[in-house]
């Protein structure tokens, strides 16, 4: 037996039979059916009861099916429309469609075709309803971090786990899906709250540099030392460290990493005096250390020391409860920071959203909202509003309606992936050296932020 689905299915028709037929195969599928042999004894229907879904012949005696479209689009916001008929022409689809109609299907159908299209209109009416009221619920946050899917509870219990040690954390996933919030949700709702939450972008800082920025130098240790200087982890004394982008450190600098994890003391660049280091240390990547770590490309003992704690942050396509959350989460925070109206979206531009697989994560979704919040001059966003690469096109599958630097984009992050993040054999695959890698990845993330 069907398990009920809840929503409430109206039919009308003028025929016993077919509401017999329509009602037993209805509910057969676990909707609650009602069913009206007349505009009249529907509209009385509707007065007195919620329902999801009309389903309506067109053809009936003194009041019409497009009568009763039009009645439910202008009295019943939260009610879909299904034109049946016998009768079936392009006009009378037209029509029904202008009407308010979401779903026209003609007769003799079949019991598949039926629920197929019941589906498809109970599914707009959720996504519809979704986008609607998500701002009335209050989202689960943590942090700065926003999510109310089953993976972004897991995320939340593994930060409360996290924070209840100060053992290190690694923490990975893809970039843009937000590793440094949940570095400070982990920091911020632990005992070292109070103390100083420092992050470090290894990845932003050349490696000449790096050694001294973290531990800081002595006065005459390099030419312009001039004063000593405390590093970061000086400056995170008593709190957290977060080490970002982990795996861009050279081998050298891995070394130097790994004694401070070991003995708990950092060394300043010209001293050979070390200093206690007070400091949980959290690190994150992009990458797959463990194969990086096969490649040679990674110190093993380095990861094994990071690797206490491992917490994988889920890409946002994997998160599509959340897409709706996050847009007009954002929706809100760009209008009120830019001060513009809230934009609302159309039904098919949030499926457009859900549907995207959103390589740069939850980042490229906030500078989607922000420059649509910024640029757009209408308070609803429609699918011609969104980016061309979004929308659909007969052309996609050819390629030929996207620039020279997004075709190479693509092909860029396709080789990437086939070597699971290797550049060094990404840039021999390419026939450029990593120099040259390096700023065209830095060009492609930059068109996401």
């Amino acid at each position: 037996m069907a398990q009920s689905k809840k929503e409430r299915v109206l039919v009308v028709d003028d025929a016993p039979d077919t509401l017999e037929l329509l009602h037993r195969n209805l509910k057969s599928q676990g909707y609650q059916v009602f069913t009206a042999l007349s505009v009249e004894e529907a509209i009385r229907i509707l007065e007195t009861t919620q329902v999801e879904l009309v389903i309506t012949d067109l053809k009936m005696p003194d009041v019409s099916g497009l009568d009763l479209i039009r009645h439910v689009r202008e009295n019943y916001q939260d009610t879909e429309v299904m034109m049946i008929t016998g009768y079936a022409s392009i006009e009378g689809a037209v029509n029904a469609v202008k009407t308010g109609a979401e779903e026209y299907l003609a007769k003799p159908f079949t019991d598949e075709e039926l629920l197929s299209a019941v589906n498809r209109a109970i599914n707009k009416l959720r996504l519809r309803m979704a986008g609607r009221t998500v701002t009335k619920k209050k989202a689960e946050q943590l942090h700065g971090l926003i999510g109310k899917s089953e993976v972004m509870k897991n995320v939340y219990r593994a930060i409360a786990k996290a924070a209840e040690t100060t053992v290190t954390v690694l923490i990975v996933g893809e970039s843009g899906t937000g590793k440094e919030l949940v570095a400070r949700a982990i920091h911020y709702s632990s005992k070292q709250a109070s103390a100083p939450f420092v992050p470090v972008n290894c990845g932003g800082i050349p490696d000449g540099l790096l050694e001294s920025e973290l531990f800081g130098y002595v006065k005459g240790a390099f030419t312009g030392a001039t004063e000593s200087r405390a590093g970061f982890f000086q400056t995170a004394d008593g709190g957290t460290i977060f080490l970002d982008e982990i795996s861009e450190t050279s081998f050298s600098m891995q070394v130097k990493l790994l004694r401070v994890l070991q003995n708990k003391e950092v060394c300043m660049v010209g001293s050979r005096r070390p200093q206690k280091a007070n400091v949980r240390i959290l690190a994150a990547t992009n990458k797959d250390l463990s194969n990086l770590v096969k490649k040679e490309l990674f110190r093993e003992d380095l990861y094994y020391r990071l690797n206490v704690i491992t917490l994988e942050i889920p890409p946002l396509r994997e998160r599509e409860e959340d897409i709706l959350l996050l847009t007009q989460y954002f929706a809100k925070k760009f209008a009120k920071e830019f001060d513009k109206p809230t934009l609302s979206f159309s039904d098919n531009a949030l499926q457009v959203l859900k549907d995207y697989p959103w390589p740069g994560n939850v980042r490229e979704l906030q500078n989607l909202i922000q420059r649509l919040v910024v640029m757009t001059e209408r308070d609803i966003i429609n699918v011609p509003d969104l980016p061309s690469h979004m929308r659909f096109s007969v052309l996609h599958g050819t390629g030929l309606n996207r620039s020279l630097a997004e075709v190479e984009a693509e092909y860029i992050k396709n080789v990437l992936l086939s070597v699971n993040g290797n550049k060094t054999k990404t840039a021999e695959i390419l026939g450029i050296d990593r120099k040259t890698l390096r700023e065209k990845l830095r060009k492609i993330e930059k068109s996401y932020s």
